[in-house]
């Protein structure tokens, strides 16, 4: 086993006190295991070049919370400068005339016969079609023949049948329309019932949403958040005009680092918040808070419920710090 550099000491020491394995570790970097272990025991041979150690260690410090450029210059001995290196080239994975299976000869013969058999199938179709249209005809005059041979006491047996049949049909749709009548009378009675239901549904849901509304807007009115000072990757922010300091962190797009602690260090969570987790703090009787992000792009805020935005663009700070300093209504 590899002698650790100073840095792996640093790195290996300052994650064991986060109490984060190598795996937890892959997991927020996306960085294979054996990589970070490389990092640690200062073995960049198992790197896949030396181009990706300072990339990797960059993200190594980034997930546990160091300041990478004090890291860097303190370690500058320990890390391999950045040089530029050929990438292999692809392999072709197009495979020559060679390398076809010899058994698609047989195929290609039997193409060679395939207009042939087209034509013989063509042949027969039409002669089926043919036959059909004679048998159609052929049925077509015996029918009008057997009518034109019809005695006239059938069509008078035909005429009678009829009026019994009419008669019978209005007797039916009197009953027919009766029924009708009382089933769409019912039917309406129903429908009203609904309406009239919806109706109340919906004028309450529009109370209790206004209601609601007017108390956002009360409690909102009062609440003030504030920046106090940003430096670095750090920001104050004060928390003022209401009795309540209720705290929501949400990751919504990858697993981050997450530490809250009060203003004498006192830690309320300090580990891994997983993709789509949400941790909720009641703060109320904390004086002020530190919210130290390990991952932030993704991370969402809320103060009592609302929504706050982050100091600094995710996208060129990804560790940040927030500090909210509380001041109770009633204190003011």
């Amino acid at each position: 086993m590899l002698a650790l550099t100073e840095l792996g000491q640093r790195l290996r020491q300052e994650r064991e006190s986060k109490g984060l394995s190598l795996e937890d570790l892959q997991k927020l970097t996306k960085i294979q295991k054996r990589y970070l272990l490389g990092i640690e025991e200062g073995n960049y041979e198992v790197m896949p070049g030396k181009f990706y150690v300072r990339a990797f260690i960059k993200q190594y410090c980034e997930a546990i919370g160091l300041d990478t450029d004090a890291i860097f210059e303190e370690y500058k001995s320990d890390i391999p400068s950045t040089q530029t290196e050929d990438m292999p080239q692809q392999l072709s994975r197009v495979r020559s005339r060679k390398e076809i299976p010899q058994h698609t000869k047989g195929v290609s013969k039997a193409y060679d016969y395939l207009p042939t058999v087209l034509v013989v199938a063509g042949v027969v179709v039409v002669g089926i079609i043919i036959w059909v249209i004679a048998q159609n005809i052929v049925s077509d005059k015996n029918k009008e023949q057997a009518n034109q041979e019809a005695p006239n006491s059938e069509v008078q047996q035909s005429n009678t049948q009829e009026e019994t049949n009419e008669t019978t049909a209005k007797n039916d749709n009197s009953n027919s329309e009766d029924e009708q009548s009382a089933a769409d009378k019912k039917e309406q009675e129903k429908e009203k019932a609904e309406k009239e239901k919806a109706e109340k549904e919906k004028a309450a849901k529009e109370k209790a949403e206004k209601e609601k509304a007017e108390k956002e807007k009360k409690d909102s009115g009062k609440q003030e958040y504030k920046e106090v000072q940003k430096t670095g990757r750090s920001a104050t922010y004060a928390l003022s005009g209401t009795d309540a300091f209720n705290l929501e962190v949400t990751s919504t797009q990858a697993d981050t680092w997450l530490d809250v602690k009060n203003g004498k260090g006192n830690a309320f969570f300090s580990s891994i918040l997983k993709k789509g987790e949400t941790k909720e703090f009641d703060l109320t009787k904390e004086t002020e808070a530190r919210v130290n992000i390990g991952y932030s792009p993704g991370v969402e805020l809320k103060v009592n419920g609302k929504a706050v935005d982050l100091p600094f663009d995710s996208s060129k700070q990804v560790r940040q710090v927030v500090t909210i300093q509380y001041q109770p209504a009633e204190a003011q």
